[in-house]
Formats: C-alpha cells, structure tokens, sequence
C-alpha cells in the first residue's frame, strides 16, 4: 500500500492571503478551546486532593486511582480519536469529545464517593484523549508552513490553563464547580460533504481566490486514499512507516517518564513536602513561569527549530517536550496512516502519563531526591535520542518532512 507522501500537503488548504491567514488564526483559535478543557481537566487534581480526600475520607491510594483513572480513559480516547477523526471529521471528533468531557464533569459534581468521582474522572480523560490528539493535527494541516510551529503550540499554552483552575479550585470554589468549554471546529475535506468542504476551502484561502482547481485535486487525493486497503496497526511497522514510529513513540516516551504528570498532579503535596508551608505558593509560581515559557517557545518554534527547543528541555519543559513532541506528531506520518499512528502514538503518549501519575506518590515515599534522580536519568537518555533520532523539521512542506523519513529508512 503507498500513496506519495507528497501529496499529503500540496492537496490540503494553505493561507493565500490576509483574509484567509485571519481564518486560518481564528480557526486555530476556535481549536485550542479544547487544549484548554485539556489543561484543566489535567490541573484539576492538584488543588483539590486534600480537600476531596477530607471529604470524600479516601486514601492514598484512592486518590492515586482518582488522580490518573484520566489516563486511563485517554489511553482509549487515544485508540478511538484517529478513527473518530477519519469518520467524523475533525468537527465530529471534537463534539463528541466535548459531551463526554461534559458528562464526566456532572458526575464530578455530584459525587457521593470513589465511585462517581473516578467515573467522571475517567470521561474527562477520554475527552482530552481526543482532543489531544485532533488539536495539533487540525492546525497542522490547516497552518501555512512558516506559522505552523507556532500555530501548532498554542495547543500546549491552552493546556498550561491548568493554572487558572488552580487558582479558582483553591481559591473561588470546591470540586463542584469546575465548568467545562465546549468547542467545535472546521474540518477538511470528507467525501460525502461536498458543499461543506468547498465552503471550508473557499474561506481558508480567501473570499476572492479560485479554489477549483485545488478542490479538484483534493477530491482525486481523497478518492485514491479511499481505495487504498485500510491501514491498520500492523502497518505501521512496515519499513516505510518505522521512522516516523520511533521518533513519535520515542519522544512521547520521554516527555512522560520525565514525570512531568506526576509533578502536576500532586504539584500542592510535592511542595509541601519540599518544606514550603503552603504548597499554593509553589504551585502557583510554577504556573506562572510554564505559561509565559510556552508562548516564547511558540514564537521560537518557527525561527529556532524543534530540535534545540527539545534540547532546552532541561531548562524549561513547556518550551520544549512539552510541545514540540505534538507538532512533531502532526508532521511526521503520511496522510493515509496519519489516523493509526497519530492515535498510537498518543496512546503511547497516555500510558505513560498513567503509569507515571499513579507510581508518583508512591516513588515520593519511597525517596523524593532518588525518584527526582530517576527523573533526570530519563532527561540525559532523552538528549541522547533528539540528537540521534528526531529529524528538524522547521521551515519545511509535510510532504518534505514526510520524504525525509522515508528517504532515511
């Protein structure tokens, strides 16, 4: 089975003019709401852990579930949102995600015990699995190449939003009144919807510019991938695909076993017993300084490169694998398994956020410097496969990037 990598960019929507870039933005803008369902619903542990578990009379290790059952409904968002994508459309994808995040909110709010809690715990978890994995592939097939990076890492500055629910958890209000934004998007082209996709087109690239020929072309792209046999998992270890494998599931590897999750989960009770006197302080500043660091490294990502951004990891995880693993994600699979890999690699992606955000309180006890060594093992190994492994891809087409990979297998 093969299509050109090549025409997996040429064939999608770029910006042509002011009108469109402005759609372009806006639509971008319309997508990372759900980034920010995913920062809160992510944040929302952090704060409230006493609190629920005074209520509530849970343990620690009912609160461990309650703390990382979200990954667990990821991981299966993950698996389902490639295929929801495909079906669906970006659009449907999204507002499926939106009304499961919904009704794990209400179950939230009406908790009587472990139970209810960790059930709406775990439909967040499979709403952020969704939109964690159709945010940064909506821009990045939207984006013109020069503002892709950047475009693309607005998804993770949404998901630093986590602080805002930090501040009004602790603050302004308890576990019940934690609301949830619902989002919608606009999806590309879908046969089937034919007078959807031309006026999608028609605004991407601008009022006043001829789209025929482009949709042309866009609707042959579409029908030649529709006639291919169905890829599956067992596709994406052919040699074809294996390097774009091994540089997503690598650095999505890495960005977790960081233990990042783990840090902001339980972000209140780690500064506490790093002995400051309210863990609010610290939780607080931290959000602080990853915002702003984000929004640097979004106006870095298309000047600098991903590759140093990833390399500055140490220094600062928001301006490098916190994000750039995404973008990369966007760019690297061709269009006809980019549904596969895109959810297998986010899948990867959630199980380790549950295996970290679970063994963390557990690893603290054990011994906090140890498990902060362990952490920073993980980074040097880390150094070592960007170096290696992960290809730049600042500045250039999908179908560039996506012949580079093939071209090095």
């Amino acid at each position: 089975m093969g299509v050109s990598s090549g025409a997996s960019e040429s064939l999608l929507p770029r910006a042509g003019g002011d009108g469109s870039l402005a759609m372009v933005i806006a639509s971008t803008g319309v997508a990372v709401l759900g980034s920010f369902v995913f920062g809160v619903s992510i944040g929302y542990s952090a704060p409230t852990q006493s609190k629920i578990r005074e209520d509530l009379q849970l343990s620690l290790s009912e609160y461990s579930v309650f703390g990382s059952i979200i990954t667990i409904g990821a991981m299966i968002g993950a698996v389902a949102s490639g295929h929801l994508a495909d079906i669906s459309g970006r659009k449907g994808a999204m507002r499926t995600s939106a009304l499961v995040c919904i009704v794990g909110w209400l179950a939230i709010f009406f908790a009587q015990g472990a139970v209810s809690l960790d059930f709406g715990r775990f439909c967040t978890g499979f709403g952020v699995g969704v939109f964690s994995y159709v945010v940064p592939v909506f821009i990045a097939e939207i984006a013109p190449k020069a503002l892709r990076g950047g475009l693309t890492t607005l998804n993770q500055l949404l998901v630093c939003s986590w602080v805002i629910c930090y501040l009004y958890c602790r603050y302004y209000g308890d576990m019940a009144h934690v609301g949830h934004t619902s989002t919608k998007l606009k999806t590309q082209a879908k046969v089937g919807r034919q007078k959807e996709f031309e006026i999608a087109l028609q605004r991407l690239r601008g009022k006043d510019a001829d789209v025929s020929i482009e949709a042309a072309e866009i609707k042959e792209f579409i029908e030649t991938i529709e006639n291919l046999p169905k890829a599956g998992v067992q596709d994406l270890f052919n040699r074809a695909y294996i390097r774009p494998v091994i540089v997503g599931v690598g650095l999505m590897v890495f960005q977790q076993f960081v233990g990042i999750n783990g840090i902001l989960f339980y972000a209140s009770e780690t500064f506490v017993s790093a002995g400051f006197a309210s863990g609010d302080l610290g939780t607080i500043l931290m959000g602080c300084i990853q915002a702003p660091i984000t929004a640097v490294g979004a106006l870095l990502m298309d000047r600098s490169g991903r590759r140093p951004l990833l390399l500055v990891y140490i220094a600062s995880y928001s301006i490098g694998m916190g994000a750039v693993p995404w973008v990369i994600m966007s760019e690297i699979f061709p269009i006809n398994i980019k549904g596969i890999g895109g959810s297998f690699v986010t899948l990867v992606n959630w199980s380790g956020s549950w295996a970290v955000s679970f063994a963390f309180n557990f690893f603290m006890s054990w011994s906090s410097s140890g498990t902060f060594f362990l952490f920073a093992l993980v980074c040097a190994v880390a150094i070592l496969f960007i170096v290696k492994i992960v290809p730049e891809t600042k500045g250039k087409t999908l179908e560039e990037i996506q012949a580079s990979m093939n071209s090095s297998t």
